[in-house]
């Protein structure tokens, strides 16, 4: 049941719809402080604590452990239960723990076990959060204007991705390190608040029926992914491209620094190109999928797109970067791209009351991967050299959209609507 439909605005599209503005709000402001407290636990670390940097890379990690850990079991939470109450209490959750670090600051008690857990717990509530949300937005959206929706979500999780290490900088050069950390404390609160406004109702749990287990409902999860014949492909593409991407941006900026002789302002500028790529792709993603359909145009853009990686390794100084800007700005449309129409065709697809354990094994098993690409790409760099580096992992890049070329994308126009659909097509 969804809750009474607004005035449509002329223009506004799918954010004529209330409880759309309020959620899309709640996410890419919650986006904001995960991007922000990832700069800024290491800042604190090295800035108050005088960490090494084998400290600050544990609590770097700390934020993505969670997903290795807990994601399966999210998964079956989140089908049990209603997600805005989840993500409400995963927001407040957040603001208590990161105000307890100025506190500790002025008690004179911060300590890096105390970053370390706080990492863990706003990781863990990064998790649920996350996979409750893309669950909910079927539920606000009433199954409708799903593509749309999660193109405005994903354009503002690339803005976010873009300001965040900015703004941390920023607030940590205005108030402080510690002190800075309370306005990344307030863009969870107003999270709070923007989903606690929504009206749509949604069930308490998931239909009725026989009461299974925990475990149970987690093989559930991972069988569906692991037997459909398009979801199979699309988190091992995901599994794929993140290794390989994380592998070469571990190793960019050193790349970028001692190899091409950058100063820390250019580098950061032409980091941002992968980010404006994401944000272009969120723009475009709608228009591209009605003109080329969700599968084979999909399948296009990976091929058009992952290959211009190879641009990254033949940087120079001087007009030479364009070809940095270049890869990494089509590249990051690519991505974006491909991450709106699967997370859409999820949606979709998937039955509801899956819908939770698809997404927490999705993204468990992409997020797996990153740890990998990053080690392998930093012990590269030290073995071999940053080029050689960048041109074994952005090699790794550019063939992946294969995975998908084997899937039976490369033969339709459109993925399919719903699973059952799938199933009577593939009896037929």
């Amino acid at each position: 049941m969804s809750s009474t439909p607004d005035r449509p605005r002329r223009g506004w599209g799918v954010f004529a719809q209330r409880d759309f503005r309020m959620l899309w709000v709640g996410e890419t402001v919650s986006g904001l402080g995960n991007s922000i407290t990832v700069v800024a636990l290491p800042l604190i670390a090295v800035g108050v604590l005088d960490a090494s940097s084998t400290a600050v890379g544990l609590i770097a990690a700390a934020v993505w452990l969670p997903w290795l850990l807990v994601g399966l079991p999210v998964g079956a939470w989140v089908d049990r239960m209603r997600k805005r109450p989840l993500m409400i209490a995963c927001d407040l959750v957040s603001v208590s723990t990161l105000v307890s670090i100025p506190l500790a600051a002025w008690l004179d008690a911060l300590t890096l076990q105390h970053l370390f857990v706080v990492a863990l717990i706003c990781g863990t509530a990064a998790v649920c959060f996350n996979t409750a949300y893309h669950s909910y937005i079927r539920i606000v959206l009433d199954g409708r204007n799903l593509l749309v929706g999660n193109a405005k979500l994903q354009g503002s999780e690339a803005v976010t991705q873009v300001a965040g290490p900015g703004v941390a900088g920023l607030l940590a050069q205005a108030f402080g390190t510690v002190t800075g950390l309370m306005a990344d404390a307030v863009t969870f609160l107003i999270s709070a608040v923007c989903l606690k406004r929504i009206r749509v109702v949604e069930p308490d749990r998931a239909p009725n029926g026989e009461r299974v287990t925990l475990r149970r409902q987690i093989i559930e999860g991972l069988r569906f992914v692991g037997r459909d014949r398009y979801l199979r492909p699309m988190v091992t593409w995901g599994a794929a491209i993140n290794m390989a991407l994380m592998g070469y941006q571990a190793v960019q900026v050193v790349f970028l620094v001692r190899t091409v002789g950058l100063n820390p302002a250019m580098v950061g500028l032409l980091l941002t190109s992968g980010s404006t790529g994401g944000i272009a792709g969120a723009l475009m993603a709608t228009r591209f999928s009605q003109r080329f359909g969700t599968a084979r145009g999909l399948l296009l853009l990976q091929v058009a797109t992952s290959p211009f990686a190879l641009l990254m390794p033949m940087t120079t100084a001087g007009p030479g970067l364009l070809l940095f800007a270049m890869g990494g700005f089509l590249v990051g449309i690519g991505i974006s791209v491909t991450n709106i129409v699967v997370g859409s065709f999820r949606q979709t697809y998937c039955p509801p009351h899956m819908l939770g354990r698809v997404v927490a094994t999705a993204m468990m098993i992409n997020h797996s991967t990153i740890p990998i690409g990053s080690l392998l790409g930093g012990v590269l760099g030290d073995a071999v050299g940053y080029r050689p580096a960048m041109w074994i992992m952005t090699g790794l890049v550019a063939p992946c959209w294969l995975i998908l070329a084997m899937s039976p994308m490369r033969r339709e126009r459109d993925l399919p609507q719903t699973y059952e659909l799938e199933q009577a097509h593939a009896k037929c």
